[in-house]
């Protein structure tokens, strides 16, 4: 029987910059995954601050207005905010 494919296979290592200021951050990695049932959590990390971490359900990354991958400076966002 082949295994299950792994949703969400390149969560952990990945990068994230939220919308707005979260924990005082915008730039965060997540460090660990957790598969709860069907759902998946991330732990992320602040990128400048180890100490600042937070688990959260893995879908809420791809909300975009809460979450843009990677790393982008304000005016990136401002950008992307524009082409919407």
């Amino acid at each position: 029987m082949p295994a299950r494919k792994q949703k969400l296979p390149h969560l952990v290592g990945s990068r994230w910059t939220a919308r707005v200021d979260t924990l005082g951050w915008r730039h965060f990695r997540v460090a660990n995954r957790k598969n709860q049932g069907n759902l998946i959590f991330a732990e992320l990390v602040a990128a400048c601050d180890e100490s600042v971490r937070f688990w959260l359900n893995a879908r809420t990354l791809k909300n975009r207005a809460l979450w843009s991958p990677g790393w982008q400076s304000l005016a990136e966002q401002a950008d992307l905010e524009e082409g919407a």
